[in-house]
């Protein structure tokens, strides 16, 4: 299948707060596109999954290596002309400004869902990491994406397939529009 995003390196983000579906939305998106896929949390040193899974929220220190590790597979990525779909939480602003230093093309997918759908999500999942303890240190996290940024946010109350065609047909919008420099 084509994608309808024309760039030469299509480098998208899905991000949002635990139990989302960051990690299904973005492989189904890589998968239809024909581009690899990354999954962030795989990339996480040891002592960041340990924190978490003892129900420590991450802190600003603990994500930056994970951030900079992210950030370089999408500068590789960028260099190859390779298209990329990297799931990451990036809840903040501060996170995103960091991933989308690695190359112009970075645009972001926030996939959106009010606490009691993202709930029942986690707590349906098995063999995560991610205790139900942290959602509301993930939503108190949360800085939702400016207008000025490279970004579209979703509601995934959708099904699965309408929400990665409706991801495809946004993130083309946004890649028609000029990179900020």
């Amino acid at each position: 299948m084509s994608s309808p995003i024309s760039s030469p390196a299509p480098l998208v983000v899905v991000m949002g707060v635990c139990g989302c579906g960051k990690s299904s939305a973005g492989a189904a998106l890589a998968a239809r596109n024909g581009w690899a896929f990354v999954e962030g949390d795989d990339l996480h040193p040891p002592a960041n999954v340990a924190r978490m899974a003892q129900g420590q929220p991450l802190t600003d220190v603990d994500r930056h290596g994970w951030l900079a590790t992210i950030g370089e597979r999408l500068a590789e990525a960028a260099r190859a002309g390779d298209g990329l779909v990297v799931s990451c939480s990036a809840l903040k602003r501060a996170y995103r400004d960091q991933l989308a230093a690695a190359s112009p093309r970075v645009m972001f997918l926030h996939l959106a869902g009010d606490r009691a759908l993202i709930e029942a999500r986690m707590a349906a999942r098995a063999g995560h990491f991610m205790p139900l303890s942290l959602i509301d240190s993930q939503f108190a996290t949360l800085e939702p994406p400016g207008a000025d940024e490279r970004a579209v946010t979703l509601s995934i109350d959708m099904p699965p397939e309408a929400l990665v065609e409706e991801a495809e047909r946004r993130l083309a919008g946004l890649d028609q529009r000029e990179p900020a420099p």
